[in-house]
């Protein structure tokens, strides 16, 4: 199921990395290539918590492969036209696929994990991997066969298929399941979804714009702009990994509220940091916006035991893609002044994010039974604090 979670979310990180090309090929503006972002994200948030709420009620296992397939079937045919309205039409099919896809596959890595944090976290890593992979196999099809060549972007999707459709006997944990877990605490949840909203749209601000901006900033070419990319999305592989064992060690909210904090003054760096030294300071980025990444996804699951369904379509799906919703106007306001003066706002968006978590309570330390046994097991000796 990891491996299969990097071949979906390549076209996730695939939509970021083609943009440079349409703006360079087809002479796109800022609000234009924003525009092919957005179209991605917007049917994605849409109908993510529809899928969540679906998969609440019961298991579709035969979600998984139809959904990877479609996942790359947009994206492959986004290069293939030149209408704008094609391309538009294509990384939203795109989008779609991967909506369909997280709720299922999150309630089903959750069952065949059984409950572990460090099994979770391999999963999101599978992700966090294709979405580090997608800069550089965009840069090998397009780079040398043009926009055209977007149906080579097929082949993850293939191999992913396959693997789904060999998991679909993985056990799968239903509603009626999750009766004795515990209630729901929804406002915790909608704190939670709110710092993931904020963590949301500066990765998505910077996946769209960070290889533009490293182009202008550095005066280096294609190569330079698809490193940074590189480094932001393979910086979430050693991030998610860190992000499990530091919880291990320190407790998950209090690890979310410090890679909050950290971003908040990565993002600045980034922004006045000269030339080269931008690197440093977007592995920095990397960091602070995946440690937390796995977290989400489990704290938001305890905190809705009842709907694990929509607690990871929204965490894992919905909250995600509403960054897209964002790109327009960033795009916009470059267009207007700056790249770097559009991305200025993306400073305070982790700040608001870590004001939204600064009281949040793990759910399995709050709840009585056997989680709040486990939960204690796995805090004892922390600062309970948190600090």
């Amino acid at each position: 199921m990891s491996f299969a979670h990097a071949c979906v979310d390549v076209y996730q990180g695939a939509v970021a990395a083609l943009v440079p090309y349409f703006v360079a090929e087809r002479d796109y503006t800022y609000a234009a290539a924003s525009g092919v972002v957005l179209a991605a994200s917007l049917l994605s948030s849409l109908v993510q918590p529809l899928f969540g709420v679906l998969t609440d009620r019961r298991a579709m296992p035969w979600l998984l492969p139809l959904s990877v397939f479609a996942s790359g079937a947009g994206v492959a045919l986004s290069g293939v036209g030149d209408a704008y309205a094609w391309t538009l039409a294509a990384v939203a099919v795109s989008g779609v696929g991967v909506a369909a896809y997280h709720p299922e596959a999150a309630r089903a890595a959750r069952a065949a994990a059984q409950g572990s944090q460090t099994a979770m976290g391999w999963f999101s890593l599978g992700g966090n991997i294709g979405f580090a992979l997608a800069p550089l196999l965009v840069s090998a099809v397009v780079a040398t066969g043009s926009l055209h060549a977007t149906p080579l972007l097929m082949a993850p999707a293939l191999i992913g298929t396959v693997l789904c459709l060999a998991t679909r006997g993985a056990p799968v944990e239903t509603a009626s399941a999750a009766e004795g877990a515990g209630r729901d605490d929804w406002p915790s949840f909608l704190r939670l979804s709110g710092a993931i909203v904020c963590r949301s749209i500066v990765f998505v601000g910077l996946s769209a714009f960070i290889s533009l901006y490293v182009r202008e900033r550095t005066g280096g070419g294609a190569v330079a702009g698809t490193a940074a990319l590189f480094v932001l999305y393979a910086g979430g592989a050693l991030g998610t990994v860190a992000g499990g064992r530091l919880a291990d060690r320190y407790g998950r909210t209090a690890v979310l509220r410090r890679s909050y904090a950290l971003t908040v003054v990565a993002v600045a760096g980034l922004l006045l940091a000269p030339g080269p030294l931008i690197y440093p300071f977007v592995a920095l980025v990397s960091a602070g916006l995946y440690v937390p990444f796995a977290l989400h996804i489990t704290l938001g699951q305890d905190c809705l035991p009842r709907h694990m369904g929509t607690a990871s379509g929204v965490t894992l799906g919905l909250a995600v893609s509403v960054g897209g919703l964002s790109a327009p106007a960033l795009g916009a306001l470059a267009d207007a002044t700056t790249l770097r003066t559009a991305l200025v706002p993306l400073v305070a968006l982790p700040a608001v994010g870590w004001l939204l978590v600064r009281t949040l309570r793990d759910p399995l330390l709050t709840r009585p039974g056997p989680a709040a046994a486990e939960g204690a097991r796995t805090d004892a000796g922390r600062d309970p604090s948190g600090s």
